[in-house]
């Protein structure tokens, strides 16, 4: 039987920064989800204080939440800006009740907002062609670390920051893979070319001919420093920007761009599923209405009832 530490008077906030902690050092979230959660929490803490006086957490119900929220609304916010706040505060909950600090989790008693249907952003295989195939990257050691960038995004169809953390350690060469660190801290292994291999042999030799080089992470700056998230931004935005008319320009349309090709030519949704280090299959079934409409064009081309 559990046994609650309920004696003390707990406050919303008083245990913020050990949750943040946990998310940064167990579970391995990006800086970006953590100062999203952070801010989340200390807003909500903050709209307590000032609209009832009360940050005692076994006082808070479901219905501040909900008044909380429904402020947003007026606000005009997102029903996803919404949904990821009752996220925040649902999974703070759910790291109190683990942690014995309380009994109860209001945000159970809450629905989250219906959203619009949002189909991913992806390049056409001719796109994706020229980017890798025709386009020219600028010439010397920081044309070819962005020319590394697009083509293991597109390749792989990893996030941006598990470009970040990607390891020399985690090319395994022999067996013709990488070894992707993802969300959760949950690894993954994707397969790829001979010829992406090639080109990171020839990256990491070019690499050792630097004054200065970062002998841990695979990619990194002419100086020698680690990239950063606005870095590869910045250099997939531009490249892309010469190779498509997608209004649409990062790091995830490369993501959504792999996963798309992939079940374009063939392959299990269940596969991909794995390659992307999806947690669920549902989240991996939105690039099925692509597909369908790829389907649906073909049939209109091609059939005389089209």
């Amino acid at each position: 039987m559990r046994i609650f530490t309920l004696a003390g008077l707990y406050m919303f906030n008083e245990r913020i920064t050990d949750y943040i902690q946990y998310l940064r050092f167990e579970k391995r979230y990006s800086p970006h989800t953590l100062l999203a959660y952070q801010k989340d929490l200390e807003q909500f803490n903050d709209y307590l204080s000032k609209e009832f006086s009360l940050t005692e957490l076994k006082l808070i119900t479901h219905f501040h939440i909900r008044g909380w929220l429904a402020g947003m609304k007026t606000d005009k916010q997102t029903a996803r800006t919404v949904n990821r706040k009752i996220s925040s505060i649902n999974s703070y909950y759910k790291y109190l009740q683990k942690h014995g600090h309380t009994e109860k989790n209001p945000v159970r008693q809450l629905h989250t907002q219906r959203l619009p249907e949002r189909l991913p952003v992806y390049m056409k295989e001719a796109e994706t062609q020229h980017l890798l195939e025709e386009q020219q990257f600028e010439a010397g050691f920081k044309g070819f670390t962005d020319r590394m960038i697009c083509e293991l995004l597109y390749a792989t169809g990893m996030r941006r920051n598990e470009l970040l953390q990607l390891k020399e350690r985690d090319i395994e060469w022999s067996l013709n893979q990488v070894r992707i660190l993802g969300k959760g801290n949950k690894e993954r292994l994707v397969p790829v070319s001979p010829v992406l291999l090639d080109s990171i042999r020839d990256y990491l030799q070019e690499k050792r001919n630097l004054e200065v080089h970062d002998d841990i992470f695979l990619l990194n700056l002419e100086s020698g420093e680690p990239l950063y998230a606005g870095y590869i931004y910045r250099v997939v935005k531009t490249y892309m920007a010469l190779s498509t008319t997608l209004k649409k320009k990062s790091p995830h349309v490369l993501r959504h761009t792999f996963a798309t090709h992939l079940l374009n030519n063939g392959a299990n949704i269940q596969a991909i599923k794995d390659l992307l280090g999806h947690s669920s299959l549902a989240a991996t079934q939105v690039y099925t209405h692509n597909n369908i409409d790829k389907l649906k064009e073909i049939h209109r081309q091609n059939h005389p009832r089209g």
